[in-house]
């Protein structure tokens, strides 16, 4: 009976935040859905009603630009994020050590997530610029460059730079997971593996990374979706170019939905991109699932 009330009593406690939850979410997902069944278009709110089924999925899964637009989000999510992962255990590593300044340079390291996106966009803009940039002007003075480049109006080296731009402020997330997870791992396991002769990299391997593995694992999915969700750096570096080389799912959806005003076939491509994103959150709540029984 006390059991049973507790219940009621916990359902009762959660029915306000369910309401707000399907209201926030749920009506929009569902209008969503709808709308990818249909013709519908921003100039035209009467061709809501034309029903055009599955048509707007099959174009949108043989849209050779709409897969070149998730072969640029994937190369964008696996190169930043391998980055972040490298150099924020490294910086992680560092940070670890005793030395004087320490502090300081673990205050530092939160500056960049501090930036808003379109703030460290801007930044990175003009860091890049052809005419002026900071990036051309130190490549040469150091005798790499024979003159200024457009590393922005270069489809062959555009998004790698927007790559650059993404790592530079989200490396210290993935530094500061790393660093957290270091201060749990017992300094008698290092002293107790030099004493067995175990060198920097044996006792990297065989004790630092598999303490820190969990965290990190979890790391490694919440920015794979974050970068797979890439927009609003897009949206003010490149606005897409140059050539589309830039142009990703999320910037595509964009583009389909509010600046073609198909909003019919926009919300069939956000849908699409709203499964990858889920399949992306299954396996970080697998991973999550796993730490908790280790």
């Amino acid at each position: 009976m006390i059991s049973h009330r507790k219940t009621v009593t916990a359902w009762l406690l959660l029915t306000p935040m369910i309401v707000i939850i399907l209201g926030v979410s749920g009506y929009p997902l569902i209008k969503t859905i709808y709308f990818s069944l249909t013709g519908a278009k921003l100039i035209a709110p009467d061709m809501t009603s034309i029903w055009v089924g599955f048509d707007n999925y099959i174009r949108a899964l043989s849209s050779s630009k709409f897969r070149e637009a998730i072969w640029h989000t994937t190369y964008f999510a696996v190169i930043s994020v391998g980055v972040e992962m490298v150099i924020g255990v490294l910086v992680a590593l560092l940070l670890n050590e005793a030395f004087k300044g320490r502090t300081l340079l673990r205050a530092m390291l939160i500056l960049p997530l501090a930036l808003p996106t379109v703030v460290n966009a801007m930044m990175w803009r003009l860091i890049y610029n052809p005419d002026f940039g900071a990036l051309n002007a130190l490549l040469l003075q150091f005798g790499m460059l024979d003159a200024y480049r457009s590393w922005l109006g270069d489809p062959a080296s555009a998004l790698d730079m927007v790559i650059l731009a993404d790592v530079w402020k989200n490396f210290p997330l993935v530094a500061l997971i790393a660093l957290a997870a270091l201060q749990t791992v017992p300094k008698d396991l290092y002293e107790a593996a030099t004493l067995d002769g175990a060198g920097v990299w044996n006792r990297f391997w065989r004790i630092t990374l598999p303490a820190i593995m969990g965290p990190l694992s979890v790391a490694l999915v919440l920015r794979t979706i974050e970068a797979f969700k890439v927009f609003d750096i897009i949206y003010v570096m490149t606005r897409g170019g140059p050539a589309s080389s830039t142009k990703t799912v999320s910037f595509y959806v964009y583009q389909e939905a509010f600046a073609y005003m198909r909003v019919g076939s926009g919300a069939s491509y956000a849908l699409i991109v709203v499964l990858i994103s889920a399949s992306l959150i299954a396996g970080y709540m697998y991973l999550i699932r796993k730490q908790g029984e280790v």
